[in-house]
């Protein structure tokens, strides 16, 4: 802020004073001055002062010579005296030449302006501060001056139209958008680019989905071959890259085993299967025909659907 006091009025022996802080300059301070009727000599130099304008300074009475040679303050900008009829600006301890108080930037006159004092002893107006500190856009490197449109994401700013898809190049504006790194994407830019799609509607996948042996599925779409049952949670099982459950495998596509005539499904007790020449038992059924003794991993010999064990088959 900057201090300024006014013009003195004659008679009035001149002295400094100082006027409340505002917070933007309201006008310009210049030492006051008077003239004396009476003997009244210079603290430095004793000249007499009657007749002669002379400053107060620190309670003493300085002619207007000595006040400029040894009194007063050196200007912050030009580093030369600020002379007792000099109007003089002040702010933090720091002095100026009326004239001498502008923008470092674009050399504005501050006086009776706005402006902001930066910690490297520089002055500028508001418009040159905003340029100099404010944030820059990610995409032009520009400053984003306030009061603009502009985009906030992460700690990062952008101008609203400098905020756009990186794959499209359009303008997000208000609608929906993701990130991959460091780049923005639209949402369907996005969607097209990095997603994953259905392996059965070929659809991208937005949210959720499932993997059945690496392939990626709506949860929707992983279904019964047969009756359309949703699969997603439930037991099922695949037969030539079609899934099926459980019903349905065991009516429309597991084979008939040769001994009790159910299904061989894979599931429960029927895990264990035996094949041999087209024929398929479960593990538990492949007995002999004659005693029932198990010949699962055993030699035996087979008699149209029937099989034995040797012994018996000698027997036949």
């Amino acid at each position: 802020m900057v201090n300024r006091t006014k013009p003195a009025h004659a008679p009035v022996q001149g002295e400094r004073r100082h006027l409340p802080l505002t917070q933007f300059p309201i006008g310009p301070r210049h030492y006051l001055s008077a003239t004396m009727t009476d003997r009244f000599d210079c603290f430095y130099c004793r000249d007499n002062l009657q007749g002669k304008k002379y400053v107060n300074k620190d309670s003493k009475h300085v002619c207007v010579r000595c006040f400029d040679k040894l009194c007063a303050n050196s200007c912050a900008e030009c580093r030369r005296p600020i002379g007792a009829d000099a109007k003089e600006l002040n702010h933090k301890n720091r002095h100026w030449h009326e004239d001498c108080f502008r923008c470092a930037k674009c050399y504005k006159p501050l006086a009776n302006e706005p402006f902001c004092a930066r910690d490297d002893g520089k002055i500028m107006c508001g418009k040159c501060n905003s340029r100099e500190e404010g944030a820059r856009c990610q995409a032009c490197y520009k400053v984003v001056m306030p009061g603009t449109q502009n985009v906030e994401y992460k700690n990062k700013v952008w101008h609203e139209e400098c905020f756009t898809c990186f794959e499209c190049k359009k303008p997000i504006g208000s609608n929906s958008f993701l990130n991959k790194g460091d780049d923005i994407y639209c949402a369907p830019c996005h969607e097209k680019k990095f997603a994953k799609h259905c392996f059965g509607c070929k659809q991208a996948i937005t949210s959720g989905g499932i993997s059945y042996q690496n392939q990626p599925w709506h949860a929707e779409c992983f279904v019964c071959r047969t009756c359309k049952k949703a699969l997603a949670g439930a037991s099922f099982t695949s037969h030539e890259d079609a899934v099926y459950c459980v019903d349905c495998y065991k009516t429309s596509v597991a084979k008939k085993c040769n001994g009790c005539q159910n299904p061989i499904t894979g599931f429960g007790r029927g895990t264990n299967v035996v094949n041999y020449e087209g024929h398929s038992w479960h593990e538990y059924c492949f007995n002999c025909k004659k005693c029932s003794l198990s010949l699962a991993n055993k030699r035996f010999v087979l008699n149209g659907e029937d099989i034995y064990c040797p012994d018996c088959a000698k027997k036949l």
